[in-house]
């Protein structure tokens, strides 16, 4: 038990510091990249969490509701749109 919740936490501390990492080079990026380039660089982001959010969370979603015997789209559909309301 002790192994695995060390594990655990090496994992998420791993994963934050990568993201912590890669978040504070925008402070000494930010003004050397031009206007294009950062289009560029926000859409792409953009695109990865869109499709993070669909086949990750969307798409589950509806697979688990669908095995329950219910309308898949419908829960995925009423948390995608308040997520957008929450946006």
């Amino acid at each position: 038990m002790q192994d695995a919740l060390l594990m655990a936490a090496g994992g998420t501390g791993i994963t934050f510091l990568m993201t912590a990492i890669g978040a504070a080079l925008v402070f000494f990026a930010a003004k050397k990249v031009n206007v294009i380039a950062n289009r560029i660089f926000l859409g792409f982001a953009a695109g990865v969490m869109i499709a993070a959010s669909v086949w990750s969370l969307l798409i589950p979603a509806m697979e688990e509701e669908q095995q329950r015997g219910g309308i898949g789209w419908i829960p995925a559909a009423g948390g995608l749109v308040l997520g957008v309301l929450f946006l």
